[in-house]
């Protein structure tokens, strides 16, 4: 917080003494208009005025000005070729030709600033308007003797708007390259948020359906057993819930300013998760289920968030389709070790054939809906990690699902 709030006051300094240096320019341009108003003309030295305060006003009061940009745009190109107009040739002695270059500077910068952040359908007409009205402010000064010449003398002063619109339009496409590369850095963040989010609540609420369904069985045989098993739902739903709060917390897209603010947003689930995957999934079904966590905690912590949160994930999707496609399985093991000298994240579960089959043919659960679009999202995250998902029946029956996830340099990037 301390350090933001000295950042705040840091730009408020910054922009006071801009917008003072720009009131201070502008006051200086009115001065030297009033004082060379009789010998340059009166219509000269009021155009210098209006484009360089113009100009001064609208960059010193950024971002206040930004909607009346077009409007001063149009003003200043308008009085300034007026001014050409009725200057006409005041000769090479007149004080007009130094008004001529602060005019020039001043209409320059406007371009700029244009080309920079006006609009494309606003800001392509208002560019040309003032590229006109600076490059034929030297028409003031009359030192042609012929219409070619005064041609390419303001072509020549139209080299320094074209520079202007170049500079401009680079910085701008800059901006445009980096809000789409945030925006689609955005997106892919949400869908990923989303298929966690699917994954989280399908483990959950499998789960419920499995207790459910063991409460239809008990309930009117054993009512001594219902209470649990409903107490059971209860717990599976708030989980359901609790993981939808959490990952619809992280899809957040403003950035916490201050410290306490960022600690209190949720962290991506890790390593340290699984243990309550595995106990929830044990807790509602009849299966064996053993967890050999072969890490230290001083490993955990030297694993990458990324790859711990993958590997939270994998689980939990390979939990929920044991749940879903082999609910009758007598046994699970869920490993995970480090692998290669401590150089890879093994991650691996393993379903028994099932006890009595289910008759749904391996990949559709049985209320009708087909699997594997889990595990497809699950294979592009890991690959793109630089790691390998396998899944196939064992040889002595059931299903194992397996990924190897390389640890990059991981006593350099701890979680």
């Amino acid at each position: 917080m301390g350090r933001d709030s000295g950042r705040g006051r840091r730009y408020g300094s910054w922009r006071v003494v801009v917008r003072g240096g720009c009131g201070g320019a502008a006051g200086l341009a009115v001065v030297g208009g009033v004082a060379v108003g009789d010998a340059a003309g009166w219509v000269a030295a009021l155009s210098m005025v209006v484009a360089v305060g113009a100009t001064l006003v609208t960059v010193g009061w950024w971002p206040r000005t930004r909607a009346r940009l077009g409007v001063v745009a149009a003003v200043v190109a308008v009085v300034s070729g007026v001014a050409t107009v009725l200057t006409g040739d005041a000769g090479e002695d007149s004080p007009v030709g130094v008004l001529m270059l602060v005019e020039f500077a001043a209409v320059t910068a406007l371009v700029f600033v244009v080309a920079r952040f006006a609009p494309a359908p606003q800001g392509v007409p208002l560019v040309l308007l003032l590229s006109a009205a600076g490059s034929t402010v030297i028409l003031r000064v009359g030192a042609y003797g012929s219409f070619l010449e005064a041609f390419g003398q303001c072509a020549f002063m139209g080299l320094g708007a074209i520079g202007a619109v170049l500079v401009g339009g680079y910085l701008r496409a800059l901006d445009v390259r980096r809000l789409n590369s945030v925006r689609v850095a955005r997106r892919s963040q949400r869908l990923e948020l989303a298929r966690d989010l699917h994954d989280f609540v399908a483990h959950d609420v499998s789960g419920i359906v499995v207790l459910a369904q063991a409460a239809q069985l008990v309930g009117a045989q054993q009512p001594d057993r219902l209470m649990p098993l409903l107490r059971q739902i209860e717990e599976a739903g708030q989980q359901a819930l609790r993981s939808m709060d959490r990952t619809v917390r992280m899809l957040g897209d403003s950035d916490t300013a201050g410290g306490e603010a960022a600690e209190d947003r949720p962290r991506a689930y890790g390593l340290e998760d699984i243990t309550d995957v595995v106990e929830r999934f044990r807790s509602s079904g009849r299966a064996e289920v053993r967890l050999e966590l072969e890490l230290t905690a001083e490993a955990i912590g030297r694993v990458p968030r990324e790859v711990a949160s993958t590997a939270h994930r994998m689980v939990v999707e390979a939990l929920t389709n044991v749940r879903r496609h082999a609910r009758t399985a007598a046994s699970v093991r869920v490993r995970i070790a480090l692998e290669r000298s401590g150089r890879a994240l093994s991650v691996s579960v393993v379903n028994g054939a099932e006890a009595i089959s289910s008759g749904s043919g391996g990949h559709v659960a049985e209320d009708g809906r087909r699997g594997g679009t889990g595990l497809l999202g699950l294979t592009e995250r890991i690959e793109a990690l630089g790691g390998t998902l396998s899944a196939g029946p064992e040889p002595r029956g059931g299903w194992r699902t397996a990924a190897v996830l390389p640890l990059a340099d991981a006593g350099s990037t701890p979680r």
